[in-house]
């Protein structure tokens, strides 16, 4: 199962902040909902986990993570991350292209666009259905990464990923188009 992702977002802190946030995994690793880094092979290549829970179904993957591209002209970086589940049900591999952009106002817009494949027992639930919940997911990325660059300790920062009631929302959510109906309804 393959998916793709694009977000736009605005942060309110300058350019060079943002970036020097961005272009460091290390840095960044704690808003990322279930990550965490467990070693630094060199500048551009890291180990790590992702564990999360969708609905029923658990998965804890083990990876690396590679920066194939680092362009601190243009603001650009590329990410590429392939993990095996843990007890070989499945694998996942993320690619991840993101650039900053300065805004007149003094704030960063970030453009993002993130491709995933996933095998095993997650792929079982659909490309909408990972869709939704990776998106809400990434909202959450989203103000944690703001709240990091104003210096606040986010509250869920580091913390392994229980997506239960995004699924449910992910599952309202899909079935609401496939009936007709809207969000909220």
């Amino acid at each position: 199962m393959k998916t793709t992702i694009e977000k736009t977002f605005t942060v309110r802190q300058p350019l060079e902040k943002v970036w020097t946030y961005l272009s460091d995994p290390a840095k960044v690793v704690p808003c990322v909902p279930g990550a965490q880094l467990t070693e630094q092979l060199d500048e551009r290549h890291y180990r790590g986990t992702v564990t999360l829970k969708v609905g029923p179904v658990s998965a804890s993957y083990k990876g690396e993570i590679t920066i194939e591209t680092l362009d601190h002209e243009t603001h650009t970086i590329q990410l590429v991350g392939k993990g095996l589940d843990a007890r070989g049900k499945g694998s996942a591999s993320m690619t991840m292209r993101g650039q900053a952009r300065a805004l007149d106002d003094g704030t960063t817009e970030i453009t993002n666009q993130i491709e995933i494949s996933v095998t095993g027992m997650l792929a079982q639930f659909g490309s909408r259905l990972i869709e939704d919940v990776s998106s809400r997911l990434f909202d959450q990325f989203t103000e944690c990464f703001e709240s990091l660059l104003a210096g606040e300790t986010p509250e869920d920062a580091g913390q392994a990923l229980s997506a239960g009631s995004l699924f449910k929302e992910g599952i309202k959510s899909v079935a609401g188009r496939f009936f007709g109906k809207k969000e909220g309804e």
